[in-house]
């Protein structure tokens, strides 16, 4: 199936959402109670005011899943290299206790059991803009989602009369899980899991689904704070007792050493290598956003393959580091500084090491003193600028007071496991900064098959 039916259909489809009566008040007071009800929400706020979900051609979801994976791939080599290249290492802006923890063998082969890249879409193409290899949101959000959607009569119907595929990532990130767990050489064939972050967080309610899920396939979970932990020299408990196998990082890396130091129970457990954490603390060398700066330069190609060079051209923007510096781009020599400073309409900035779309500044919609006031701040820490990918706005259903048509920017961040890809976050907004974390919604995948 074409883009260009998928296009036709969702129209009808819209159509009929935005003519039925049955659409009201009453249903948008049901799918608000469900989605707190399910967790889909990001503190208080449900995340999905959305009355469908996004819906992909299967040709075009397995091309950029497909780039996804290459680049993936490509990211590990990059991690291998600065493992052994202390010059490059340094390029990446870890702190010296980030990649002390990240030289410790994790037990399992793979860098990430499981990992997002996000990107924005576009009519002849798509970019990839950030890579969160460290501890990505959203999992459980598509089986949650569809059950919203099933509320809605158009979307039934419809999908009773179209062949279609859901995505399962919550069920991936399990497989995955217990995999790498297996890979460490440990005997318990049903280990049990820790999800831990701090309590409160705003993604809090996700981790329950996610307990929910795991112990329904007999695998006892629990929520843990980093602070309610013990390690007795051989396994990690919580305060009342939970031995923990698997330790599902969620907590941030930055946050937990900035409060923490070695001889908590987590470094302590990791660094006798007592517990398999996934994501592991490796993957902040491939976390920060500075890996977009040594893909995307030519000076570095050697350490990728031909695949992963060509999917680095077509899916990765032009970025660099915040310095004084001559490169190139499009293949002229530029001096870096005065050429950003000149075309803030082409580019953004980003600090290395944040998320949430905090500290980001988009030079086209930034006054050009306060561009140049954020360039010079960034001068002086650790950023990088990215060059403006082209997105396209979609028009979609919502609900609000009444259901209607709003225009919204897209990102599709595709879902990645040590086994491939599964799924994506949908992420919708009407600002340039697509972040749930910003204000943004969320909606449900669905794949049409041709």
């Amino acid at each position: 199936m074409s883009s260009v039916d998928v296009k036709t259909l969702v129209q009808n489809l819209d159509e009929k959402i935005l003519n039925d009566d049955s659409i009201d008040s009453s249903l948008f007071e049901k799918l608000t109670a469900a989605q707190r009800e399910l967790g889909l929400v990001h503190g208080t706020r449900p995340t999905c005011p959305f009355l469908r979900p996004v819906f992909l051609s299967k040709m075009k979801y397995n091309e950029i899943t497909k780039a996804a994976v290459v680049l993936a791939k490509a990211f590990e080599h990059l991690v291998d290299a600065a493992l052994q290249d202390k010059s490059l290492m340094n390029e990446l802006g870890l702190t010296e206790r980030e990649e002390s923890l990240a030289r410790i063998e994790t037990g399992y082969k793979a860098l990430c059991v499981t990992s997002r890249l996000d990107a924005f879409l576009h009519e002849d193409g798509f970019k990839f803009l950030e890579y969160n290899a460290e501890s990505p949101a959203g999992l459980a959000d598509q089986m949650q989602l569809e059950k919203v959607l099933a509320h809605v009569p158009p979307v039934r119907g419809f999908l009773s009369e179209h062949n279609h595929w859901t995505p399962k990532p919550h069920e991936k990130l399990l497989e995955n899980l217990v995999d790498a767990y297996l890979e460490t050489n440990s005997k318990n064939t049903k280990p049990q899991i820790g999800i831990i972050d701090w309590k409160g967080v705003s993604t809090e309610s996700e981790f329950f689904v996610l307990k929910d899920y795991f112990e329904s396939c007999g695998f006892p979970t629990i929520v843990a704070d980093p602070h309610d932990l013990n390690f007795d020299g051989e396994h990690l408990y919580n305060e009342n007792g939970f031995r923990i196998d698997i330790f599902y990082k969620r907590v941030i890396i930055h946050e937990l050493l900035e409060k923490f130091d070695d001889t908590h129970p987590i470094i302590r457990a990791y660094k006798a290598q007592k517990i398999c954490m996934a994501n592991s603390l490796r993957t902040k060398v491939a976390h920060t956003k500075a890996g977009f700066a040594i893909l995307s330069n030519e000076r570095y190609e050697h350490l990728f393959s031909t695949e992963q060079q060509e999917m680095i051209h077509r899916h990765i923007p032009w970025t660099r580091h915040v310095r004084e510096e001559k490169t190139t781009y499009q293949n002229s020599e530029i001096d870096l500084l005065e050429f950003v400073r000149n075309e803030k309409e082409k580019f953004a900035l980003k600090p290395n090491d944040d998320y949430g779309g905090k500290g980001i500044t988009l030079g086209w919609e930034a006054e050009q003193s306060e561009w140049e006031k954020a360039l010079n701040a960034a001068l002086g820490n650790s950023f990088i600028v990215q060059e403006r990918a082209p997105v396209q706005k979609t028009k979609i259903p919502a609900f609000n007071n009444k259901a209607e048509e709003v225009e919204m920017l897209v990102d599709f961040n595709p879902f990645l496991f040590s086994s491939g890809a599964e799924g994506a976050l949908i992420r919708l907004s009407s600002s340039s900064l697509v972040n749930i974390t910003q204000g943004g919604g969320q909606t449900a995948l669905v794949v049409l098959e041709d």
